[in-house]
């Protein structure tokens, strides 16, 4: 941890060790109500299956959430095609819809939520894991990642408008659908609103078994793929007449082994390689994928033009190398009113007489709050989501349920304070 990050991390636990406030009232009572409608909301998400490449899912359950944002009153509901596609080596030929509503207030403030829809997980798997509540967790497919973020906003907002606390001038809800394929068709739509917004809450999970915490920073995650085309020939009688499209490829692997950078937080890994049909046959072609994480936008374009660079360095006379780089996901960088609001979410949790962490150093994992806060200085803070784990498992996805109170206060609460300009610019 840098020495930035100490101050950053100091600030905060003073900041919040500070405040002594008591739970505000008729919130708190607001919350509690609806714990139990908060699973009832969990289990009927969960129960629809939205892969992201299950298009019958999506809209299933996209129809659900406009169902239920219309039902609390929205100004507006409405769902939203993919549009300005970025493709990259695995985006699928169709991609799900996003659900948005706007509620408009007396206020002035604007403030946009996000959460997403789809999932990691083939269809069919829901049959063998169905929504159960064990103990102080409740599991289900997809319940950590991320139907408890759309849960949370829907019975936040809920609480909201119950208590005609509307002194906000627009909330907005953003559902995606094509998130957890590093949102393809909604990119251009989540930066363009978190521009237009003055703050954005994203609600993925907020910590695990032991620590509740929300996030300033999140890594940027890129793909490259190389291609290698050869010639293939008889591997026994006329090795020679082909050119090996492998041996290229394991070159390249190697030279470009040690690309990650600790001192930058820039991670390079390769991860999946294919060549060859037979044992017998040269290889004409073969394939190999790294995954690429860094801190700064600004890296993208330095590892790509190394990548670049390093591939023109062959071995294999006649053979021929592509670089494909997909820019995945940009990182989530903390400017100053990103600070305060975090600032502001742990002055309010200690109102409960909890502790809320804010971590300022990626862990690695990249989100669409970073597209929300590419082309704005406002704040834009990740993780208002609930404690759980097991996202992207077979077996294991879980909620702490002792975590939805807390975190359905603290999600009201920063929606309250926010719109009635209490939440310091920085």
């Amino acid at each position: 941890m840098t020495l930035t990050h100490r101050l950053l991390a100091l600030a905060f636990a003073v900041a919040a060790g500070t405040v002594c406030a008591q739970p505000v009232e008729p919130v708190l009572s607001q919350v509690k109500a609806h714990k139990q409608p908060f699973l009832d909301t969990l289990k009927d998400l969960t129960s629809i299956e939205s892969g992201s490449r299950d298009i019958e899912g999506l809209d299933k359950l996209a129809a659900l959430i406009e169902s239920r944002l219309k039902a609390m009153g929205a100004d507006s509901v409405e769902v939203i095609a993919p549009a300005n596609i970025y493709r990259m080596e695995d985006t699928p030929e169709q991609i799900g819809k996003a659900v948005r509503a706007t509620f408009k207030g007396k206020g002035t403030k604007k403030l946009l939520m996000i959460a997403h829809m789809d999932t990691v997980y083939s269809k069919g798997m829901g049959e063998k894991q169905p929504f159960r509540i064990e103990g102080d967790k409740a599991y289900g497919l997809g319940i950590a990642d991320d139907k408890q973020g759309i849960a949370l906003i829907l019975h936040a907002v809920k609480i909201v408008r119950d208590l005609k606390a509307d002194d906000y001038g627009t909330l907005t809800v953003l559902i995606n659908g094509d998130e957890e394929i590093s949102s393809p068709g909604h990119r251009t739509l989540i930066t363009k609103m978190g521009a237009e917004h003055d703050a954005t809450m994203s609600f993925e999970g907020g910590g695990g078994a032991t620590l509740d915490q929300v996030r300033l920073a999140t890594a940027g995650i890129a793909g490259v793929t190389l291609k290698i085309k050869g010639r293939a020939s008889h591997a026994g009688s006329a090795p020679e007449r082909g050119i090996n499209a492998l041996t290229e490829l394991a070159h390249q692997i190697l030279q470009m082994k040690d690309f990650s950078d600790p001192a930058t937080g820039l991670k390079m890994n390769w991860t999946v390689a294919k060549s060859g049909l037979n044992r017998n046959v040269i290889p004409a072609e073969a394939e190999a994928m790294a995954d690429i994480r860094v801190l700064k936008v600004s890296d993208f374009k330095g590892i790509e033009e190394k990548i670049r660079e390093k591939a023109k360095n062959t071995i294999v006379p006649g053979v021929k190398v592509e670089v494909v780089f997909d820019q995945r996901r940009p990182p989530l960088e903390a400017p100053p009113a990103s600070i305060a609001f975090a600032n502001h979410a742990q002055a309010v949790y200690k109102e409960l007489g909890m502790n809320l962490n804010v971590a300022t150093v990626s862990t690695g994992g990249g989100t669409d709050a970073a597209f929300a806060a590419l082309e704005t200085k406002s704040p834009v803070v990740e993780g208002f989501g609930l404690r759980g784990f097991g996202a992207h498992s077979n077996d294991a996805e879980y909620i702490f349920i002792d975590a939805i109170e807390p975190r359905l206060y603290l999600a009201v609460r920063m929606i309250m304070d926010f719109s009635r300009g209490k939440v310091a610019a920085q």
